[in-house]
């Protein structure tokens, strides 16, 4: 994405972004406002879509927006994770979000790395008037070390079915809502499958409700190790918890990239050939 950002025109049906609003409905509902300047005081917020919306799979493991997350954060990690589902409702007379950059809850290196790829995916019409997302265009990568954005920034108008897709060194935020009618999406994220997610997967998606996710999913969501070894449960891939809890102990088994087996592989049969010549001597 050159400009840091793009928008997939009917990414999906509109009638199953119909359906995923339907199923979130109550909680929008139910869903008290933010509280602080960042979230926004008229606005609403809330996660775990995943056990909200059967359909919100669909969204998650969407073929083409995968494809381009790992084309876009591949370079930097051995697997990509989800980071975050998260549905906003942005109600009348809510201010303009201050403008930032997703990737600065990492305090990172700053345009050597993609940590993060946001999905929004409008269910009602983004407009100017109701706080469509506004994006600077080619203010990610080393742009980020620019205090002042050197373009003019666009509103991300957009209907049901399209996503709005930006990486997280991109510089954005929601648009102020002056209409009389709300504005309610839906923002999924992926990000380095060795970060620390901005939502807790597995506190969202404990063993006993993952278990029953497609694999892929379950992995996405964190029933994975990103090689070498990392996020293990005692030294195996978390999945082994889809069967209960181990009653005996288990072995910790390796994970490694293929370099580093093929490296270990050579450093073993050294020290065996080493050991055979004492032998032999």
């Amino acid at each position: 994405m050159q400009d840091g950002y793009t928008i997939m025109r009917s990414a999906v049906p509109a009638g199953l972004i119909t359906q995923i609003a339907d199923d979130l409905d109550p909680r929008y509902s139910e869903t008290p406002y933010c509280k602080g300047g960042f979230y926004g005081a008229r606005t609403k917020r809330f996660g775990r879509l995943l056990i909200r919306s059967p359909h919100m799979t669909d969204l998650v493991m969407h073929p083409d927006i995968l494809a381009l997350a790992e084309t876009a954060l591949g370079p930097w990690c051995d697997r990509i994770q989800l980071n975050l589902t998260q549905a906003i409702e942005l109600h009348p007379g809510a201010l303009a979000q201050l403008p930032h950059r997703d990737q600065d809850m990492w305090q990172g290196a700053i345009g050597e790395v993609e940590y993060l790829l946001n999905v929004m995916w409008p269910l009602t019409a983004f407009t100017e008037a109701n706080g469509a997302t506004v994006i600077w265009p080619r203010s990610h990568g080393v742009e980020a070390l620019v205090e002042e954005p050197a373009e003019a920034p666009i509103v991300a108008e957009a209907e049901p079915g399209d996503a709005i897709i930006f990486l997280g060194s991109t510089l954005h935020g929601a648009g102020a809502n002056r209409s009389v009618g709300v504005r309610r999406g839906i923002i999924i994220s992926y990000c380095l499958g060795w970060l620390k997610p901005y939502e807790n997967q597995w506190l969202a998606y404990p063993p006993e409700i993952a278990k029953d996710f497609p694999p892929e999913l379950a992995a996405l969501a964190g029933y994975a190790q990103h090689r070498p070894n990392l996020g293990n449960f005692e030294g195996q891939c978390p999945s082994v918890l889809f069967g209960g809890y181990p009653s005996e102990p288990i072995a910790a088994v390796d994970a490694l990239r293929p370099d580093q087996d093929a490296l270990l592989a050579d450093y073993v049969a050294a020290q065996r050939r080493d050991d055979d010549g004492v032998l032999a001597a």
